[in-house]
């Protein structure tokens, strides 16, 4: 449901407008026979930074987010396989997609050593990409993504990808809804975002996710594919941070066992008004967190 409330004007704000303005590049990286696209900001050699979106999402969820960083940082956003502009998959999982951030920012520059931030269902990719290889992480950010169900947007999902298609794009954007679902939404974020993902197919307009990502168990890879967010805290080689939204999918006992698991491993931090989604209604409270972060970690 959009928000009412009389601040959020459908005119995007001076800031919003600047960041789109600064246009990313594109890379292209080859993994394991899918092509995986992403978008890119600042100079290569700048220390590297790696957006991950969630499930059914793309990189250009964080259009308006990354060019806050670009002075600093490399910023790199793929589109995870079955997702955005990259190529599909007969099967999926997060060891598949762990490899792909990981060979990404490896083709992004190889002697870097990244800070990854991952939301929602992408904050288990990121995890399982530092357990699997942390000693060339710097660091990973954990954003909202719940202990156990490593994709809470499968269920709406799974059906939205069996919609047969709609006749033009104002018609398929008219029904961008954020899954999991949350109140406050601003509208000239809203309207980028979905336009960014849809893309027409014949003769009818599609999202930009494969269906056959939601339907059935993702593929299991062993002992290394991890089982619980538990695990991936348990395991982590490198720095971690977790960021929770204070109407997100982390309830209030959720919140307390991650911070205990955390511990004195990394930072818990809290953002207050943030739906699941903090790009969409908290853009600017989430690049603060991130900032403060990113430059903590760069001086210890």
């Amino acid at each position: 449901m959009m928000s009412t409330n009389p601040r959020d004007s459908d005119a995007p704000p001076p800031w919003f407008q600047r960041a789109l303005d600064h246009r990313p590049s594109e890379l292209a990286v080859e993994v394991e026979g899918a092509r995986i696209h992403s978008r890119t900001w600042g100079e290569p050699g700048q220390p590297l930074l790696m957006l991950v979106h969630g499930g059914g999402a793309h990189s250009g969820w964080w259009d308006h987010i990354a060019p806050f960083f670009a002075a600093t940082h490399h910023v790199v956003a793929p589109d995870l396989s079955g997702h955005g502009d990259s190529e599909t998959r007969p099967s999926y999982g997060l060891g598949s997609w762990s490899r792909e951030v990981l060979a990404v920012a490896a083709a992004a520059n190889p002697s870097a050593r990244p800070v990854i931030v991952g939301h929602s269902m992408g904050g288990w990719v990121t995890g399982t990409a530092a357990i699997r290889e942390g000693d060339k992480i710097d660091g990973i950010v954990v954003l909202d993504s719940p202990l156990r169900d490593r994709a809470p947007e499968a269920g709406h999902l799974r059906q939205v990808g069996q919609h047969e298609g709609h006749l033009t794009r104002e018609a398929i954007m008219s029904r961008f809804r954020p899954v999991p679902g949350q109140d406050v939404i601003l509208p000239y974020v809203a309207e980028h975002i979905a336009r960014e993902s849809v893309r027409r197919k014949g003769l009818r307009w599609r999202w930009k996710f494969d269906p056959a990502i939601f339907q059935g168990r993702w593929v299991s890879e062993g002992p290394g594919e991890a089982d619980t967010m538990e695990h991936i805290f348990a395991q982590m080689p490198c720095r971690i941070a977790y960021l929770r939204c204070e109407y997100g999918s982390i309830d209030i006992d959720m919140a307390e066992r991650i911070r205990e698991m955390l511990q004195l491993r990394g930072p818990f931090i809290h953002l207050p008004e943030a739906g699941h989604h903090p790009m969409l209604d908290q853009p600017l409270a989430l690049v603060a967190a991130l900032r403060t972060l990113v430059e903590m970690w760069s001086i210890t």
